[in-house]
């Protein structure tokens, strides 16, 4: 899904309690145990806890300033990780904090990122299947793009 950054960004509606942070080595287990719960509820999986912050930290699209932590009294319990390239490649909100505003705060707040860093675009992959993210994708001014593949 795209979203066209020339449009203004809606004003962030936090939810109560919630700290934002960007990602730093001390954060990583937290990081990573939430990415492994999000992983389990949408499909997939990911590598163990000292391999996942190594490919993380050393991807060429890395940048901590682009990977967005949501944090409340109890913990880590959002975040938006963001390649370089206008990407967010991950979102997950912890269960707990779902249904109060905080996945649709993070991804304003990766459109805002994006917009200053003067990116034309933001995109991001959702299943077809996952009709609850595409809702909020939707709702955030996203919209589908398919690709067209070449033929032989």
């Amino acid at each position: 899904m795209r979203r066209d950054l020339g449009q203004d960004v809606p004003a962030i509606e936090w939810p109560n309690g919630i700290e934002i942070a960007t990602y730093s080595a001390e954060r990583a287990a937290a990081v990573h145990e939430l990415m492994q719960f999000g992983y389990r509820e949408g499909g997939g999986r990911v590598p163990a806890p000292d391999v996942w912050q190594q490919q993380f930290e050393n991807d060429p699209e890395y940048d901590p300033a682009l990977c967005f932590i949501a944090s409340d009294a109890e913990g880590v319990i959002g975040v938006a990780q963001c390649w370089t390239s206008a990407y967010i490649k991950n979102l997950v909100v912890h269960p707990r904090a779902q249904g109060r505003g905080l996945g649709r705060a993070l991804l304003l707040h990766a459109f805002k990122a994006f917009q200053d860093r003067r990116e034309g675009f933001v995109d991001l992959k959702v299943l077809e299947s996952n009709q609850r993210a595409q809702r909020l994708y939707e709702r955030s001014g996203m919209y589908v793009v398919r690709r067209e593949l070449v033929p032989d």
